[in-house]
């Protein structure tokens, strides 16, 4: 079934970076010290993981039935890409908001100086409001959503943008994007948040490899 292509390789991957985490856990149990609202840091820690993973799913899933099958235009019409749109949007709002109250949970278990933690949350921020900058004013915003998935033949007329952010690397946003889910575990000096954030970076780059990058030799050729 195309929608599975290339998803024994992201199946791979999460699963060894699922394993890298629980090494770690086990190797330092003080890693998920403290807790929010009566909720332990344990639990906080797996939402901050589920989140990603229930969100690249999501995409996959809606980006290659559309693509191969254009079964949400089929179901729901011209509303198609405004709800996958929501939904991608809400799943992505929650990886950060997941790590955020982790970080919360968490807070001052990792050795950084409040001066230092200050100094570097602006350094990742000034790339991440940047990279939204230029994708709004020189990308798009449906483009970065997907919008070639439901439209590849539109999309493929589109110039390819060099311009901003996207002068340095034509992946800015996973790049300098996920810079963003990094800054609550700095500022709260949290461990654990700084190991969700690492596990959302590195397991963003799966779904480039094996689900977007796939899709974009199917749709460009």
């Amino acid at each position: 079934m195309k929608v599975f292509k290339q998803q024994h390789w992201h199946l791979l991957f999460l699963i060894a970076l699922l394993y890298g985490l629980i090494i770690i856990m086990q190797y330092d149990k003080h890693i998920l010290d403290g807790q929010l609202w009566g909720i332990s840091t344990f639990y906080w820690f797996i939402i901050a993981i589920a989140a990603p993973i229930l969100h690249q799913i999501y995409v996959l899933v809606c980006w290659r039935l559309e693509l191969h099958y254009k079964s949400l235009t089929k179901t729901f019409g011209d509303k198609a890409f405004p709800l996958y749109k929501a939904g991608f949007s809400i799943l992505f709002a929650s990886r950060l908001i997941s790590i955020i109250l982790l970080a919360i949970s968490n807070q001052q278990t990792a050795d950084i100086s409040p001066l230092f933690s200050y100094i570097l949350s602006a350094a990742l921020l000034i790339p991440a409001i940047y990279l939204f900058y230029s994708v709004k004013k020189y990308f798009g915003m449906d483009r970065a959503y997907g919008l070639d998935h439901f439209n590849p033949e539109k999309v493929k007329s589109m110039p390819f943008v060099d311009k901003g952010i996207f002068r340095f690397t034509s992946n800015a946003m996973y790049t300098f994007g996920f810079f963003l889910l990094w800054i609550p575990g700095v500022l709260w000096q949290s461990e654990a948040a700084l190991f969700a954030a690492l596990f959302n970076h590195l397991y963003i780059w799966v779904h480039y490899y094996f689900t977007e990058l796939v899709d974009i030799r199917e749709i460009y050729g």
